[in-house]
């Protein structure tokens, strides 16, 4: 029986050295132990090879079979292991919702105003958001979170270490990274139930209808008035609600801008960009850090609004935030009749 044993050992050995799987040196010791187990039972008793492998098949049988009762034990007690491990679910691929999502939900599923219905709404919906700063940072944050099936976001501009002091959703290791891709990690590390759909580019006349003309609702949270007025101009042209915010130091404001279902246009409001020593950038002003948070919260909560159906909207009316003395101020907008944006289209309505 010696030299049966040394040669599994030099099978086992040999095969580990030359890279052979431990499946693979298995099966040929299998195959050795069948061999030696007919060796012995075919072979008349005295002969030399049945003597130098044992001189009786009783002894490898009974090996056999407690080495099949060890594989047996190993095999249901994985089995029982297997059992009682997490499963990870995968993200549901139609309207329906796993259970984790309603787990994730839950909250919102029980909010008299959202219930069910919003929910799934939300997973329906898709939304775009017009920048990945300061404003951008914590609307998508929120969206992604929130469970807005499909979340869009436009930027041109990387991550830079000034924006870290306002822009959260970038983290210092993203400095140099594009900011939308930057966004796209964090929104889907947040909630891998959403599909997130970066342009890395500026949104421009080429693009603004078509890609506008695909959501249901989009949020500007850029900086300039070029782009603002763009973004209008392609929302009232697709009939697309926009939410619009913008920041200045310590104060903020947001409104919800949608002539189709009543109110004004963004640019009934502002008809002409203003000079630019009177909207200087958050560059050459300044602008406290929480307060983009603070304002893209309501952005989002907005969002979630007008998605689900739930409250009444900022629609004719612009939220003022003051964070340096606490204050809110909620003031009437409406829509003038001269508008060359908005009231070109109520003509033609």
């Amino acid at each position: 029986m010696l030299l049966v044993f040394i040669l599994a050992a030099v099978i086992w050995f040999a095969g580990a050295a030359m890279g052979q799987s431990r499946d693979t040196r298995f099966k040929v010791l299998g195959a050795l132990f069948g061999a030696v187990i007919g060796l012995n039972v075919l072979l008349p008793p005295l002969h030399p090879l049945r003597v130098a492998t044992g001189g009786s098949a009783a002894p490898w049988l009974l090996l056999t079979g407690f080495i099949l009762i060890v594989l047996g034990y190993r095999w249901g007690l994985n089995r029982l292991r297997a059992r009682t491990k997490p499963v990870t679910e995968k993200p549901a691929q139609s309207g329906a919702f796993s259970e984790t999502e309603l787990n994730r939900y839950a909250r919102h599923i029980v909010l008299r105003e959202v219930g069910g219905a919003g929910q799934k709404a939300l997973k329906n919906a898709k939304v775009l958001v017009i920048g990945a700063g300061g404003l951008g940072a914590p609307v998508l944050q929120y969206l992604a979170a929130a469970g807005v099936g499909t979340i869009g976001v436009v930027d041109d501009d990387t991550v830079e270490n000034a924006n870290l002091q306002r822009q959260v959703i970038h983290k210092d290791s993203a400095i140099g990274m594009p900011k939308v891709f930057s966004a796209q990690a964090e929104m889907e590390a947040q909630n891998p139930f959403v599909t997130v759909r970066p342009y890395h580019r500026r949104l421009d006349e080429e693009i603004a209808a078509d890609l506008i003309g695909d959501y249901d609702l989009v949020l500007d949270g850029t900086d300039n008035f070029e782009t603002r007025y763009l973004v209008n101009r392609a929302c009232v042209a697709a009939g697309v609600p926009l939410i619009s915010g913008a920041l200045s130091q310590w104060e903020g404001q947001l409104s919800v801008f949608h002539p189709a279902s009543g109110g004004p246009c963004y640019q009934c409001i502002f008809p002409r960009a203003p000079a630019a020593h009177l909207a200087p950038s958050c560059a050459q002003a300044g602008v406290i850090g929480p307060l983009p948070g603070v304002i893209g919260a309501m952005m989002a909560a907005e969002a979630i609004k007008l998605i689900t159906g739930a409250g009444a909207p900022l629609r004719g009316q612009m939220l003022m935030y003051d964070a340096l003395y606490g204050e809110n101020r909620v003031i009437g907008v409406s829509q003038r009749a001269d508008c060359s944006v908005c009231g070109a289209v109520s003509e033609e309505d």
